[in-house]
């Protein structure tokens, strides 16, 4: 029998996984005291019991940067220069082998941020939309796709939260089936990026968004789920009842050991191509030029330039 739907497709070829973790998980996890977060209203009546599950997206629900897997189509539209794509190339690189450095990644995330001034945000719009076949959901953890099907079979509202800009989030998250999608917002005026960032969606920026959205859509934070693999992320886990590290850096790791939190190991990339509408002509033509073995080699050629040039 064949699947009906991609959340079908995970649930049935993860089932054994699902059975095996994300079911004690769901189940067995303590409830905590909620630090750093007051709720008022829905959010926080005595008798509220609609949990959410929110998601980092980078190294816990995809293997790459979401921000840095954007640069090759970026150039091809003429968005961005060569130099700018070597740099991208280069951060990318180091974050696939490094176990993700995430100060070097806040200073690449910062340099897109002025580098985009003057950009159409339709045209960026359009060509994340395009690409996104080739580029991000070849990479997409097959375990982190059954544990969201997962949340959702249950009724839990699923949502993507991420330093990303909200172009790049957005769709990833639809793909995945998540309700909302919490990311960095850049300044607009006239329909093109200003330079400015509008708001940033990372470390107490995240629980920040996740209480507010909380208090909007009535989720008791005190039995929602979390899961990050950043210890920059600790505010967002903090922030629910039930958090989880997964791949997580070291210093997470140590919290995680202290606070008695499970870790997770996602190691299986999948592709989500079925669950996203048939890219168009255009969209053909530019992603068959820039394929994993393109990245894969511009990464590698960037390395090269670096070492030289140190």
């Amino acid at each position: 029998m064949f699947p009906h739907s991609t959340s079908d497709f995970f649930r049935i070829r993860s089932r054994r996984w699902i059975e095996l973790s994300a079911g004690p998980i769901l189940q067995i996890l303590p409830s905590r005291t909620i630090l750093g977060c007051v709720n008022h209203g829905r959010a926080s009546t005595g008798t509220q019991q609609r949990p959410a599950a929110f998601f980092d997206l980078d190294k816990t629900v995809i293997a790459r940067s979401s921000t840095l897997a954007f640069s090759k189509p970026f150039f091809e539209e003429g968005l961005i220069n060569r130099r700018a794509v070597l740099k991208s190339s280069y951060a990318q690189f180091l974050f696939l082998l490094s176990g993700a450095d995430h100060e070097q990644t806040d200073r690449l995330r910062s340099h897109i941020t002025t580098m985009c001034e003057g950009w159409d945000v339709a045209q960026v719009e359009s060509i994340v939309q395009e690409t996104l076949h080739d580029i991000v959901t070849p990479y997409v953890f097959a375990e982190a796709a059954a544990l969201i099907s997962d949340h959702i079979a249950r009724g839990h509202d699923v949502v993507v939260v991420s330093a990303s800009g909200t172009e790049i989030v957005k769709p990833i998250a639809e793909a995945l089936g998540a309700k909302h999608a919490l990311a960095s917002r850049m300044a607009v005026r006239d329909g093109r990026y200003t330079g400015e960032l509008e708001f940033f969606c990372h470390g107490p920026g995240k629980a920040q968004a996740i209480r507010e959205l909380a208090e909007q859509e009535g989720y008791d934070l005190r039995v929602s789920h979390a899961y990050s693999n950043s210890a920059s992320d600790l505010p967002m886990l903090e922030t629910v009842g039930h958090p989880a590290a997964v791949n997580p850096d070291r210093q997470l790791r140590r919290e995680a050991a202290a606070q008695g939190w499970p870790v997770l190991t996602f190691s299986d990339p999948i592709s989500l191509r079925a669950q996203l509408p048939a890219p168009s002509t255009k969209a053909v033509a530019t992603t068959a030029a820039i394929g994993l073995s393109a990245v894969v080699a511009a990464g590698a050629a960037a390395f090269s330039y670096f070492r030289r040039r140190n």
